[in-house]
C-alpha cells in the first residue's frame, strides 16, 4: 500500500479540526483523566454513531456527556432508566387533547441531539428496544406516522459493569447499534488529585457554565465535519485488511459469534473519522488498529468455557491484530 499523504488539507477542514480540538479543551475544564473517552465521543459524532459508556459509578460518565453537549451547543436530554420505565416515556406517546377532541403526539426525550440514557441496563428489554428504531432509522413511528429526529442525533448510554442485581442484559441487536463501547477506568493518581483540587476550589459539576465550559462548535459545523470525515478515502488493501480482521474473529476457537458485516462497516466509518481528526485524507492500517477495540469489543460473543478461563473480547482482539498480516 502506498504512503498516505497528510499534506495540504482544505482550509475549511483545518478550521473544523481546530474547532473540534477546542471541544476537547472545553470538556477538559469539567472532566479530568478521560481523554480517550472524549476522543471516542468525537469519533462517534463524526461517524454518526452511538456510544455505550461502561464504568463503575463516579468516573464522570454523565458529566462527560453533559460537558460535550455544552461545548457543542447541542440540545441534550437525560433519561434515568428504571425497571418501570415504559417505551412511551422515551419515544413519546399519543395524548388525548380534550379541547381539540383529538389525539396529539407528545414528543419524548429522544427528540434531542444527544440523549443520555443513564444505566440503560436497568430497564426491561421492551423499553430498551424502543430505542432501536431511533438509533438505527433516526425516527420514531407512532400511529402510522414516522417522525424524524433532530440532526445530529447521538445516544450515549451508560451501564455499570459490576452491579447485576436488578439489571437486564442488552440484547445483541441493540448492542450492535452502538458504534463504540468505551470503558471508563478510574483516573490515574495525578488526575484524581486534580479532581480533588478543582472541587476544593469550588467546582460544581452541576454548573458547567461556572466551570467555564462554553460552546465552540455549532450543529451546522458539526454536520460539515461529518461530511468531511465521510469523504476520507480507503484503499482496497485497507478494506481487505478490515475484512481479514473480522473473519479472524469468526474463526477464533474462543468466540461463539464473531464480527458481522455491520461491524466491518462500523470499523470503516470510525477509522475514517479518526483519520480525519488526525489530519489524514485516507485511512491507514494504524487508524484501523487504533479504533478496532472500542468498535468491536461489544460485537463478539465469547464461548462460556473461554469466559471461565478469563478470556475477554479485548484479549482476543489484541491477539488477532498481532496475527493478521498488515498491508504494506
Amino acid at each position: 500500500m502506498s504512503e498516505t499523504s497528510t499534506a495540504a488539507p482544505a482550509p475549511a477542514a483545518v478550521d473544523l479540526r481546530a474547532a473540534l480540538e477546542r471541544v476537547r479543551t472545553e470538556v477538559g475544564k469539567a472532566v479530568v483523566g478521560q481523554d480517550g473517552a472524549v476522543s471516542g465521543l468525537l469519533i462517534a459524532l463524526l461517524a454518526g454513531g452511538h456510544v455505550l459508556l461502561e464504568g463503575v459509578p463516579g468516573v464522570a460518565k454523565t458529566l462527560l456527556v453533559r460537558s460535550l453537549s455544552q461545548a457543542l451547543s447541542l440540545q441534550t436530554h437525560r433519561v434515568q432508566f428504571t425497571p418501570d420505565l415504559m417505551p412511551g416515556d422515551v419515544t413519546g406517546s399519543l395524548v388525548y387533547d380534550q379541547r381539540r377532541g383529538d389525539f396529539e403526539f407528545r414528543e419524548g426525550p429522544v427528540f434531542t441531539n444527544i440523549l443520555l440514557a443513564d444505566e440503560i441496563n436497568r430497564t426491561p428489554p421492551k423499553t430498551q428496544s424502543a430505542l432501536l428504531e431511533a438509533m438505527e432509522e433516526r425516527q420514531v413511528s407512532a400511529d402510522g406516522v414516522s417522525r424524524p429526529l433532530p440532526d445530529p442525533f447521538l445516544v450515549a448510554a451508560t451501564q455499570n459493569p459490576i452491579e447485576y442485581e436488578g439489571t437486564y442484559t442488552l440484547p445483541e441487536a441493540q448492542l450492535d447499534r452502538f458504534l463504540l463501547k468505551l470503558v471508563l477506568d478510574v483516573p490515574e493518581r495525578e488526575s484524581e488529585v486534580e479532581v480533588l483540587r478543582r472541587h476544593a476550589e469550588g467546582f460544581d459539576p452541576r454548573d458547567l457554565a461556572a466551570a467555564g465550559v462554553s460552546a465552540v462548535l455549532t450543529a451546522e459545523q458539526l454536520r460539515e465535519a461529518q461530511r468531511s470525515a465521510a469523504s476520507v478515502g480507503a484503499s482496497e488493501d485497507v478494506l481487505a485488511y478490515i475484512v481479514d480482521l473480522a473473519r479472524a474473529t469468526r474463526r477464533s476457537p474462543s468466540v461463539r459469534l464473531g464480527v458481522s458485516p455491520r461491524g466491518t462497516t462500523a470499523l470503516l466509518a470510525a477509522a475514517k473519522a479518526w483519520a480525519w481528526l488526525s489530519g489524514y485524507d485516507s485511512i491507514t492500517p494504524d487508524h484501523v488498529q487504533a479504533i478496532v477495540m472500542p468498535v468491536w469489543r461489544h460485537r463478539i460473543q465469547i464461548r462460556p468455557e473461554a469466559e471461565l478461563e478469563g478470556v475477554s473480547p479485548d484479549t482476543i482482539l489484541r491477539s488477532i491484530v498481532q496475527q493478521v498480516q498488515v498491508p504494506i
